[in-house]
């Protein structure tokens, strides 16, 4: 971000919006080609998978990155380690850090939005949300689907964060509505074939074997040759990613460091402060019956 000289008896200078939209596609990194790789996000949703050290929590804070810069899109974010998307808290309109009775709340605050923005949709004749639309696309971003779906609570709660989560990312797309999910335990009780086809980019990072590999690419893609356990341990931010109807292509996720995240994060913050109103914070009543 440029710095502009303070003239003497002017008002002080500020930074202005990058000018982004979420209908631009978003810079993932590279391919084996030396390529740029850019997703579209809109319309999508995405599923990151790999072990512990993959470069899965980077990939995710940089999707996470190019929503907080876009004017158009609110952030709701959930991550039961806290640290990992938590740089980015001052730049969301809902945050939920290890709490799995706070998640499942604002789940269903989503899925109100959900269906509001549907009928709304069907009162003017439309099937899809459009640029400039009467409300903002919004980015769902899950750090460790795990932790809310198998680990924390009871049996009874896992089962309903998962099936509302189902419900948003198989409805929600149309309306505006992205979920970005993360995992390190790549396994089917964690992300049941049913949820994994529901998303349309689909990243493996490094994965102990192959069946873990293609619990996120899907059936039968290590037996062909496209198997994330391949992958050199010490390549970070590598791994295979396919797209609906697609075949695995090696890429390299680019990387932001600690201090860039810092940097995006305050300079995203700062900006929505001045320009965005957010269609999903939860009511007060709601995070204190949490």
């Amino acid at each position: 971000m440029t710095t502009v000289p303070a003239v003497r008896g002017a008002a002080p200078a500020v930074p202005v919006g990058t000018l982004m939209s979420i209908f631009d596609p978003l810079f993932l990194g590279i391919d084996e080609f030396g390529h740029p790789v850019y997703l579209p996000l809109i319309y999508r949703n995405m599923l990151i998978g790999g072990e512990p050290g993959a470069g899965k929590s980077s990939l995710l804070n940089t999707v996470v990155g190019h929503a907080a810069l876009c004017h158009d899109v609110s952030l709701c974010l959930l991550d039961g380690k806290q640290v990992e998307l938590g740089l980015w808290e001052d730049s969301a309109d809902v945050f939920v850090g290890p709490d799995l009775d706070l998640a499942i709340l604002t789940l269903h605050r989503l899925q109100t939005v959900m269906d509001n923005r549907y009928a709304f949709l069907r009162s003017v004749r439309r099937q899809k949300f459009l640029p400039r639309d009467v409300f903002n696309a919004i980015l769902v971003a899950i750090d460790e689907i795990a932790y809310f779906s198998a680990t924390a609570g009871d049996k009874k709660d896992q089962e309903k964060f998962v099936a509302l989560l189902r419900d948003l990312v198989a409805r929600g797309r149309a309306v505006g509505i992205i979920v970005v999910a993360a995992t390190q335990r790549p396994s089917s009780d964690i992300i049941a074939p049913s949820l994994r086809d529901l998303f349309a980019w689909r990243f493996a990072g490094r994965c102990t074997n192959d069946v873990s590999s293609d619990i996120v690419l899907g059936h039968g893609w290590a037996a062909r040759g496209y198997s994330s356990n391949r992958i050199d341990p010490n390549n970070q931010g590598c791994g295979y990613l396919i797209a609906e109807g697609g075949i695995p292509a090696l890429v390299k996720a680019c990387f932001m460091s600690n201090a860039d995240i810092i940097r995006v994060a305050d300079y995203a913050a700062w900006t929505r402060s001045h320009t965005h109103s957010s269609p999903i914070e939860l009511p007060h009543q709601w995070k204190d019956a949490a």
